[in-house]
């Protein structure tokens, strides 16, 4: 008998015709999972059951002026909204976004009415004020290191102050005049504040412009380079680095997104009231804030999308118009809104958790 023996090679059977080959290692999830994993999932979900229970108790709700007027609510929150989110994706947030709203309405109205110009050059420095809050916000932050959170605060205070304190120095009021009157406000009014008609209930054309910056925001994110290195530098920035994404760009021109969202706002509520507060805004930011992570975007950065926050500002929206609808107290709005953002991160931990477990 032969001290050895030769092995018999191994023959691999091949799977059965329609038969999927696993290796035991890796297996599809579920749709359902898949679905789930998605983070606008879960917020539109939110969105359809709120609606659904103001449908029944708030009767008026079901009338089409009343839904315009949610929609106009919302879009108010949810154009902000959407830089907001950008940024938070990033790896950041700005509590300075709700007053830097005011302060770009202000230096228009200011600018334009004190020197009797065309309001249009008050509006184009507004922008440029704005984007210039933004730069700085975002330059403060990468070259200091410090968070998000002390850089945007120190900005909230500043502007705070600012607004008011130039209003009264200007004006000798705590409001700007009234510019209703001046050249170009017409013509900016149909860009920032006009109204058209669909089927007799008159919309907003905010409505419009949220939607369509909603579909930028998306193509951005998915389709883009740029869209990449957000949620690169949310991730880890020093990974991004070192694969070669410009971080200090990407952080500097989502805090210059957040301005421009500031001064897009500001205009609308300068062109629809013809007068601005210096001391409105305040509290606003959190408002946006809460609209992205209800919207399924993470403080820790590196997750999120533009739809969902689009459903978290509809349902911001929703919630405030519906109170008002069916006859409750309003004072109990922010209370609703603090225990509906709660419900909603839980549920997104519990949706993340559930669309991750194998």
């Amino acid at each position: 008998m032969s001290m050895t023996q030769q092995a018999t090679p191994a023959v691999d059977t091949p799977p059965a015709p329609g038969q999927k080959q696993s290796d035991g290692r890796t297996r599809e999830r579920p749709l359902a999972l898949r679905l789930l994993a998605r983070p606008e999932v879960g917020v539109f979900l939110g969105a359809v059951a709120v609606l659904v229970f103001f449908l029944f108790a708030a009767p008026p709700v079901r009338d089409g002026s009343s839904m315009a007027n949610i929609l106009y609510q919302s879009s108010t929150i949810g154009i902000m909204a959407l830089p907001v989110a950008l940024l938070m994706i990033g790896g950041e947030f700005d509590l300075s976004a709700g007053v830097a709203v005011v302060t770009s309405a202000l230096t228009a109205s200011m600018l334009s009415y004190q020197l009797t110009m065309n309001v249009w050059v008050g509006v184009i420095v507004a922008l440029l004020v704005s984007l210039a809050i933004g730069a700085f916000n975002g330059w403060l932050l990468v070259k200091t290191g410090l968070p998000s959170f002390l850089v945007t605060l120190g900005t909230f205070l500043i502007l705070q102050g600012v607004n008011l304190a130039i209003t009264k120095l200007v004006t000798g009021n705590v409001a700007t005049d009234d510019i209703s009157d001046m050249d170009g406000f017409s013509q900016a009014q149909k860009i920032f504040a006009s109204t058209f008609e669909v089927g007799g209930v008159n919309v907003k054309i905010t409505v419009v412009w949220w939607l369509v910056f909603a579909a930028l925001a998306t193509w951005v994110l998915l389709r883009t380079k740029y869209g990449n290195w957000i949620f690169a530098v949310g991730g880890n920035k020093y990974s991004a680095r070192a694969v070669g994404v410009p971080v200090t760009f990407t952080k500097i021109s989502l805090f210059m997104l957040v301005g421009f969202g500031a001064w897009f706002v500001g205009m609308h509520q300068l062109f629809s009231f013809n007068t601005v507060q210096s001391g409105e805004g305040v509290g606003q930011e959190l408002i946006y804030i809460a609209a992205a992570v209800i919207g399924g975007c993470l403080l820790t950065g590196g997750y999120g999308s533009a739809i969902g926050p689009v459903f978290g500002a509809f349902m911001f929206g929703m919630v405030q118009q519906g109170i008002v609808y069916a006859g409750w107290n309003p004072d109990w709005f922010k209370a609703f809104l603090g225990v509906m953002l709660l419900g909603a991160v839980l549920i997104n931990l519990w949706v993340q958790r559930t669309a991750t477990r194998r």
